[in-house]
């Protein structure tokens, strides 16, 4: 959320650099700057109500030990008169206040000076490539056919259960997903992130703090009478962990990792996109958190792409390193750097990873602070990333892994499977 004094000392600029997410912020920007204006001149005419209702107050006592009753019953005639006019420039107060409020978090982060220019996921700028393609040969098959022929993912069992994008997992499949899950956080904690295990449901606050709402409303499942909402992605509950907290400097960095189920409405129900793994309505994910200093961030955030970049590499799968440009960037992501995998039967590239800097924009949801060695309270900067995303990895890794009817498996996961191959 951006802050209202940044709005009100240079509202070209944001209006400049929101343009990068191709988001038009000129009449919004002006809009709120004129509520902000009748706010101070509120508080201001308020101030002024209060201090000669005070004033007034203060004679009536003297009028009364006086013996003037007259200008004693003009005095309190005065002071209701001033209270009737401070609750009417209270409440007019609050709405302004509420209004902004609601406008000012229709705001999208400003994007940092790195982002490219671009429109869509055709402009995003590649940064990296690593590890060969494999060249399957004849008859390899997609993996939800693979998955099918072994035995080891039923898709149509759970259509039945729940409905699409809810696949079933079974005998080697299941292991697989238990391996890669106690792989990722093997890996983050050997890191120096905390591993920590949190509600996979979350409040309204939760979700507003970390930008899901109001924004993502729609893509969130919702448990109405409980006003509660399944976590999109662990990035919601570990960073709600920092709301209305304020650290001090020997706190810093603070690096959490967690897994969690994760649930999303915007799945899409048809074509070669949302076949088997590669889109789906609940999938698991290991997630890293961190919350910086402002002038660390984005160290931190070049450890942190970094440290997926290691992870992928440990399981020799083909990947690529993206600079998301501002038309693809998330509302709330000041800077998203995006992994893929390549999948040779689908002869596509599959993204299994957002690694994400949010400056500031967060932490002024959360009230995330910080007092700085001159005892100044300061926003905080908040970063996170998947490590990793479970689906598209197994996809990858049957397809890629695939021999003779067979998904040999990365030497780095026989210590977590107990095999070597389905």
């Amino acid at each position: 959320m951006l802050t209202l004094k940044m709005l009100r000392d240079d509202p070209e600029f944001v209006i400049r650099k929101l343009a990068v997410k191709h988001f038009d912020a000129r009449e919004l920007v002006e809009k709120i700057n004129a509520l902000d204006e009748r706010r101070r001149s509120l508080q201001q005419q308020l101030d002024a109500c209060l201090a000669e209702q005070k004033k007034a107050a203060a004679l009536i006592g003297g009028y009364m030990k006086a013996g003037d009753k007259a200008a004693a019953e003009a005095a309190k005639a005065e002071v209701t008169s001033l209270k009737n006019e401070s609750t009417r420039l209270s409440e007019e107060s609050e709405s302004n206040k509420q209004e902004l409020e609601s406008l000012i978090v229709l705001l999208p982060n400003i994007p940092c000076d790195l982002v490219p220019e671009g429109r869509t996921a055709e402009d995003n700028l590649i940064v990296k490539r690593g590890n060969d393609i494999p060249d399957l040969g004849p008859g390899a098959l997609p993996h939800w056919e693979l998955a099918k022929k072994l035995d080891i993912i039923d898709f149509d069992l759970g259509v039945k259960i729940t409905g699409a994008g809810f696949p079933v997992y079974k005998g080697k499949g299941a292991k697989l997903q238990r391996a890669l899950i106690n792989f990722f956080l093997d890996c983050n904690t050997a890191a120096g992130y905390l591993e920590v295990e949190p509600p996979v449901m979350v409040n309204e606050a939760s979700g507003f703090g970390t930008g899901q709402l109001p924004d993502k409303e729609g893509q969130m499942y919702h448990a109405n009478l409980d006003n509660f909402y399944m976590v999109p992605t662990a990035e919601v509950p570990v960073t709600n962990i920092f709301r209305d907290e304020i650290l001090a400097e020997k706190d810093f960095p603070q690096k959490l990792t967690a897994y969690t189920p994760c649930f999303r409405r915007e799945a899409g129900s048809y074509g070669k996109d949302v076949r088997g793994l590669n889109r789906l309505h609940q999938f698991d994910k290991v997630e890293i958190v961190r919350v910086e200093k402002p002038e660390n961030s984005y160290a931190a955030l070049d450890e942190m792409v970094a440290h997926v970049e290691g992870i992928v590499n440990k399981l020799g799968l083909p990947y690529r390193i993206l600079r998301l440009c501002g038309g693809d960037m998330s509302f709330t992501s000041a800077i998203t750097y995006d992994f893929e995998l390549y999948s040779a039967a689908q002869g596509r590239w599959l993204e299994i990873s957002s690694v994400s800097n949010f400056e500031s924009y967060q932490a002024n949801r959360l009230h995330l602070r910080y007092k700085d060695a001159d005892g100044k309270t300061q926003l905080c900067h908040t970063l996170n990333g998947s490590s990793l995303a479970l689906p598209r990895v197994v996809a990858t890794l049957l397809e890629n892994c695939q021999k003779d009817g067979h998904v040999i498996i990365p030497e780095v996961l026989r210590p977590y499977t107990g095999f070597d191959a389905i």
